[in-house]
Order: structure tokens, then C-alpha cells, then sequence
């Protein structure tokens, strides 16, 4: 997991990293802190994030500013504050949890097994992608994206316009939160069925998924019967 901690109090920061480190351990990949509301935003912007622990009050400034970009379900959010009367808000953003200060080792392992049970209930629950546009985040919506095409450390999202969007989340992890209606057809592809017209099959040498634009892409041929199984079956 990559993970930034948003926290002013450099002591309070250095115990949610070493908790951390303790309760995810080979599963961490990356832990960053940064202090105040603007650096965090600028290394959101510029990195992917698979965590982020924000504490609401940075020296006077708001962390439910950074909590509006958690609504694109773009990486998962647990809030560690003093505050608990804002959780009830805090919640309404989307977060996975809210940890009061103080808290133990034992209450961020329950906020962290809270993102394995979310990712695994959230095919439901994602309606949002965001991707990196000069100046800050876009929002895609989900019903919008016609397939996802892996392109190196990226993604390709191609919309029903035709215009493309790169998102920095592997087609792996897309799987993991995205709706009943993308299936994985390909190695490097993933497609929305709501978008499918229909699959060519006359040589089973070269299959394709066509979409509604007249769009072609390759399908699995091992996994072939499955996916069409799962088209008739939508």
C-alpha cells in the first residue's frame, strides 16, 4: 500500500507511521507525511495514494478540503482526530473510519481491515474515477467509461465520446472496486458491458468485442466462453 499521513504534530505522526509499519508490514510499499493541507494536496496530485490517514485540524486549516477528493473513490481515507464530533460528518465524505486520539494499535488494525472488507463490497459502491488534469483532479463518472485499456504504470479510460482519460490505478486494482458490469475480457482490457454490441467469433484464432461506436478489441481466447457466458447472462 502507499499511504501519506497528513498530520501538523510531527510526535503524532512519527506513532501513526511506526503503528502502521506494525500492523500492515510487507504490505506497505510507501509511507510519506506531509503537514499541512496544500503539501498534501500537491503530492496527491502528483502520486498515486492507496491510503491516506488525515487528521481534520492542520494548524488552523480544514482537512475536509482533502476529504472532497476521496469522494472519486481514488484511494481510501481513514480520519485520526481529537475531534469526535465531526465523525458523523466526516462520514458523509465516504471515509472508511474514524479514529479518536488517542487510539492503539489494535483500532487502526480494525480501520485497515475495513479497506479489505470496502474494496470487497465496493463493486457496488464506486460511481467515480478520478484522473490528473493540469491544475488538480477530474472526475469521470463510471457509466461514462466504455472499456479501460492497461498502457504501461497507467490506464487508458476510453469514454463513450471517444475521448480518453489516463488513471493511475492497474487494471488489478480497478477490478477490485469497480461495478458488476466491467469484466475483465482481456489481459490489458476491461470492458462495460452496458457498451457491448456484440463479440466476433468466426475464427477462433482472433476474437474481438465490439462496442457500440463500431470499436473492436481483443478477447481472451482461453477465457472466451466464460466472458460471452457472462455477456448472455447480464
Amino acid at each position: 500500500m502507499k499511504i501519506i499521513i497528513v498530520e501538523d504534530e510531527s510526535t503524532v505522526a512519527r506513532r501513526i507511521e511506526s503503528l502502521t509499519r506494525e500492523v500492515l508490514g510487507a504490505k506497505v510499499t510507501s509511507i510519506v507525511t506531509k503537514q499541512t493541507f496544500y503539501e498534501a494536496k500537491s503530492y496527491i496530485f502528483e502520486h498515486s495514494v492507496d491510503v491516506l490517514l488525515l487528521d481534520l485540524n492542520l494548524n488552523g486549516q480544514n482537512g475536509f478540503d482533502l476529504l472532497k477528493l476521496a469522494v472519486s473513490g481514488a484511494f481510501h481515507t481513514i480520519v485520526v482526530s481529537a475531534y469526535e464530533e465531526r465523525a458523523l460528518e466526516a462520514f458523509e465524505y465516504g471515509v472508511v473510519d474514524f479514529l479518536s486520539k488517542p487510539f492503539t494499535r489494535k483500532r487502526l488494525n480494525q480501520a485497515f481491515e475495513r479497506i479489505v472488507a470496502t474494496e470487497k463490497a465496493s463493486h457496488y459502491l464506486t460511481k467515480y474515477l478520478s484522473v490528473r488534469v493540469k491544475g488538480g483532479l477530474k472526475i469521470v463518472p463510471i457509466d461514462q467509461v466504455m472499456y479501460i485499456k492497461g498502457a504501461g504504470v497507467y490506464v487508458e479510460l476510453v469514454l463513450r465520446d471517444g475521448s480518453v482519460e489516463l488513471h493511475d490505478k492497474t487494471l488489478e486494482r480497478l477490478m477490485a472496486i469497480l461495478p458488476a458490469n466491467f469484466v475483465r475480457i482481456h489481459k490489458s482490457y476491461i470492458a462495460n458491458f452496458e457498451c457491448v454490441k456484440m463479440f466476433h467469433a468466426e475464427n477462433y484464432n482472433k476474437i474481438t468485442c465490439e462496442f457500440f461506436n463500431g470499436e473492436n478489441v481483443p478477447v481472451s481466447r482461453t477465457r472466451y466462453k466464460e466472458i460471452k457466458n457472462a455477456y448472455d447472462n447480464k
